[in-house]
């Protein structure tokens, strides 16, 4: 297949705003996709409500844009009723950390043969900039204007805690890494969950006295540690050390019993 051939050029220019971290997303995926030779002619591209919800109309393949938190929901169907087809997820922290968060947290314990791409940009973008269960403590948004004072979600542990068979985060700016770990959740048996910490400058950099994409970008490079180091920090040190910053890297490998092979459908 044809990088080319991947997405609808006739629905140039896309809708993102400028300095937006989607497009980084979208071409890391479309390579990833393409270089594990899938066949997207038996693949379903699934979608919520959102800025993210807009990537499965520029894939030339079938999808669904489905109502807000509800893409897991939707895409779990889809493979109840046709398990031979791919299915992958797009969704963002609002769609999928609120009000999907119960859809998120079950379909990683069941180990639903899914692949969700989270694109976290810690803010609700399209829909006015309010707080989102991954905005960080102290940060700022059109529903905190003195700082958020709620602790965040962090997904990819969710994730892992649930049960999921492949976890990883990377930033925008761990090109080379997002790609891998997409290529990996495409083939893997299961659930599997790639949490990808975006840049807003619309609606975070605003916020947060932020006023270009890359100096979102660059809170995003300054703000990542490597899991494999923050593991080793104490309990004592561990908010004290990791408050405000992203933790990345690959979380979890393991291979559960995968939703549809526990029913008897796949073998």
């Amino acid at each position: 297949m044809n990088f080319f051939d991947f997405y609808r050029q006739d629905r140039w220019p896309h809708m993102f705003c400028p300095g937006c971290g989607i497009g980084t997303v979208m071409n890391a995926f479309f390579h990833a996709f393409v270089e594990s030779g899938l066949d997207q002619n038996k693949t379903v591209f699934v979608a919520g409500i959102g800025c993210s919800g807009r990537i499965p109309g520029y894939i030339r393949a079938d999808s669904l844009h489905t109502t807000h938190g509800r893409p897991i929901a939707f895409a779990g169907g889809i493979k109840v009723a046709d398990p031979d087809l791919k299915v992958v997820v797009f969704s963002g922290d609002g769609d999928l950390g609120a009000i999907g968060g119960n859809h998120f947290i079950n379909a990683c314990r069941r180990n639903v043969e899914l692949t969700v791409i989270c694109i976290n940009n810690y803010i609700y973008g399209m829909t006015g900039g309010q707080a989102s269960t991954t905005t960080p403590r102290d940060f700022f948004s059109s529903t905190t204007p003195y700082g958020n004072r709620e602790y965040p979600f962090d997904l990819s542990e969710v994730a892992v805690a649930a049960g999921a068979n492949y976890v990883a985060r990377w930033t925008t700016f761990h090109v080379k890494q997002m790609k891998k770990a997409m290529q990996k959740a495409l083939l893997k048996d299961g659930f599997s969950f790639v949490e990808i910490a975006s840049q807003c400058p619309a609606q975070f950099g605003r916020y947060n006295q932020m006023n270009s994409a890359r100096q979102v970008f660059e809170w995003l490079k300054a703000s990542a540690v490597p899991r494999s180091k923050a593991s080793k920090l104490s309990a004592d040190h561990l908010d004290l050390n990791l408050m405000g910053k992203i933790t990345v890297g690959e979380f979890v490998e393991r291979n559960r019993e995968s939703y549809m092979k526990a029913l008897g459908v796949l073998q």
